[in-house]
């Protein structure tokens, strides 16, 4: 969700403030500013819309000053509107905020009674009139932020400029990510350390609590009672690099097509080149041995990994797990086992519900082992342990090769617990292993032999105002993934659900007005429960688009209107390969109905609040 980025520099800022605010897009955000600060005054460009938007403006009434704040806004609190967004100012202070402020409500009333004139909706400005208040009590700029942050309730993180002062940037991290960049005469704040990436490799992230003060030659940390502590400065592997889409239309097509390549790049390193087989930390797999429960929590596509995952870990490591959503899961104060493992998974490693889960779990005594893609992220400093999957930058905010990288992930640690469980035998591991081996080259086949046939599907189902997805096992999660990137992209209203529970209740919606995707390979043990549910959909009027392997077409299809057919490969990787159609109808139909693709209306990429 917002980005943040402020520079403290040695020449015009406007420019870099917004080409850190693109690094930032696939955050998602609905408009955007900055601010800098010329001759001691504070100048302001804000954007309602694209960051394009934005970059015009600064062209044509472009913004001096060596100093300066960007922000790219996600609405909460007030509608996406040029007067709503960031950064918000007065004549002696202005500042760029991601969260929430949970009590502005009565801080904004006190503030009216002190004559106080509050112009936007948004909770944000009451931290700008608040600064502002202590001001013009007589406070210097550090004493003013520090009262004013002391009285913020709820989850932030922030960066003050002052009038006159144009050696000072004030941060603050209460919740969601806020890292500080060292530069060389130059120093740089920002919500996400890859939008520093083209500034500065030395990077030192805040902790909860922080407060910081900069000036062009360093940086000193407080804690929020007012003492200076130390955090480490580390030198990020974050590349400089800009991404792109190529040759490709968007960001989300370029990435699925990246699959069969960091799928490659994920399990290359956890295969033991020397033996072939999958290779763990020895103290990853010792815990999981010992724990009696494995607990696995994220939110929205990381849940379904989750979920595709809860089936391996039972029925081919037998170890019970439950899994949750994160938002719910510290709420439902759940008993979890001495000697437990809590593994989180998460694109972004920033997600606030997944990252206050995992502290309730730590606070449980659980062993935290958690899967993440971007490098350096909270979740993976407050872990005890770390899987990476290696999908690079994803920038669409529909998760493709980042689901399916953490499908992988989790489908390596399943083998390597099992093997060395004796869950299975040397048979089965290898065979097993073989067809993990094999997933660059099965996913690569399937993007290069069906899309243009998806694409065609994709344009006749475009005019569709539901869908529905049904799965069975451990493909049920997957139905539950097609559906929510349906949504997602192209706004169509879908459901996924276990095909077992097509009697219990959607059954009622079935009608030749809503087509339903059926996951049913021949190979999988639940076929025959798939094929009887496919026909009882068929015998009340509903069209069946079947996504199925050669036994299971050749069954079926005289019953579908539309037939995805892809090869024969082993259960154990069938989640994997299943979701790459699914992905490719999505992105299909939204480009029929002319969506946003890369960012969809009302989503970001990493959801830092609540």
């Amino acid at each position: 969700m917002c980005g943040i980025i402020g520079i403290l520099g040695e020449r015009d800022v406007a420019p870099l403030l917004i080409e850190g605010l693109r690094r930032l897009e696939y955050r998602g955000y609905d408009s955007a500013g900055i601010a800098t600060l010329d001759d001691g005054r504070i100048s302001r460009l804000r954007a309602q819309g694209k960051l394009v938007n934005l970059a015009t403006r600064q062209q044509k009434q472009p913004l001096s000053g060596k100093a300066g704040i960007g922000h790219t806004r996600w609405a909460t609190h007030g509608a996406p509107t040029e007067d709503n967004a960031h950064p918000h100012a007065t004549e002696r202070v202005a500042v760029v905020h991601n969260g929430i402020i949970e009590n502005y409500a009565a801080l904004k009333e006190e503030l009216e009674q002190h004559q106080c004139r509050f112009e936007t909706d948004t909770d944000t400005e009451v931290i700008v009139h608040l600064v502002d208040h202590y001001l013009r009590q007589g406070h210097a700029p550090a004493q003013a932020a520090h009262e004013a942050l002391g009285r913020l309730e709820g989850a932030f993180s922030l960066a003050l400029v002052f009038a006159g002062e144009d050696d000072l940037m004030i941060g603050a991290r209460q919740g969601t990510p806020l890292a500080v960049g060292y530069g060389d005469g130059e120093m740089y704040l920002a919500s996400d350390s890859y939008a520093l990436a083209p500034l500065t490799r030395k990077i030192c992230f805040l902790e909860d609590g922080d407060r910081v003060h900069i000036n062009r030659t360093g940086a000193v940390i407080y804690s929020n009672d007012n003492q200076v502590v130390s955090r480490p400065v580390r030198v990020t592997a974050q590349s400089g690099a800009v991404t792109g889409k190529g040759a490709y239309r968007h960001f989300m097509l370029k990435e699925i097509h990246e699959q069969p390549a960091v799928i490659g790049d994920t399990l290359n390193s956890f295969i033991n080149p020397a033996t072939g087989r999958i290779h763990m930390p020895d103290d990853i797999i010792a815990a999981l041995e010992k724990a009696p429960r494995l607990t696995m929590v994220a939110c929205g596509t990381a849940f379904y990994a989750c979920h595709v995952a809860k089936y391996w870990f039972e029925q081919i490591a037998r170890l019970p797990c439950e899994i949750d959503v994160a938002s719910e899961f510290r709420y439902r104060e759940a008993p979890l086992p001495e000697d437990g493992v809590a593994l989180f998974v998460s694109q972004s490693g920033e997600t606030l519900d997944t990252l206050e889960a995992l502290r309730y779990c730590k606070g449980e005594n659980q062993t935290v082992l958690s899967i993440v893609n971007t490098i350096e992220s909270t979740i993976e400093r407050e872990s005890d342990f770390i899987l990476h999957t290696l999908a690079g930058p994803e920038i669409g905010v529909a998760s493709t090769k980042a689901f399916t990288t953490q499908l992988t992930t989790l489908a390596c640690l399943v083998l390597a617990l099992a093997a060395r469980t004796g869950k299975i035998d040397a048979a089965q591991e290898a065979a097993m292993a073989d067809a993990l081996r094999h997933l660059p080259a099965e996913s690569a086949a399937i993007l290069n032999r069906d899309e243009k046939m998806i694409a065609a599907m994709a344009r006749e189902l475009a005019e569709s105002r539901d869908m529905l997805y049904f799965g069975r096992g451990s493909l049920y999660p997957i139905a539950l993934e097609g559906a929510l990137k349906l949504k997602e992209v192209s706004y169509i209203h879908a459901e996924g659900y276990a095909a077992g529970e097509m009697k219990h209740g959607p059954i009622a919606l079935i009608d030749d007005q809503v087509p339903v995707v059926v996951i049913a390979p021949g190979k999988d043990p639940l076929f025959e429960k798939a094929a009887s549910n496919i026909q009882e959909t068929v015998a009340r009027g509903g069209k069946i688009l079947l996504i199925s392997d050669e036994e299971g077409t050749s069954k079926l299809e005289k019953f579908a209107s539309w037939t995805i057919r892809l090869g024969d490969v082993h259960p154990f990787v069938m989640p994997v390969l299943y979701t790459l159609p699914v992905q490719l109808l999505a992105y299909y139909v939204a480009v029929a109905k002319g969506t946003d693709v890369d960012q969809p209306r009302n989503l970001a990429k990493s959801v830092t609040v609540e």
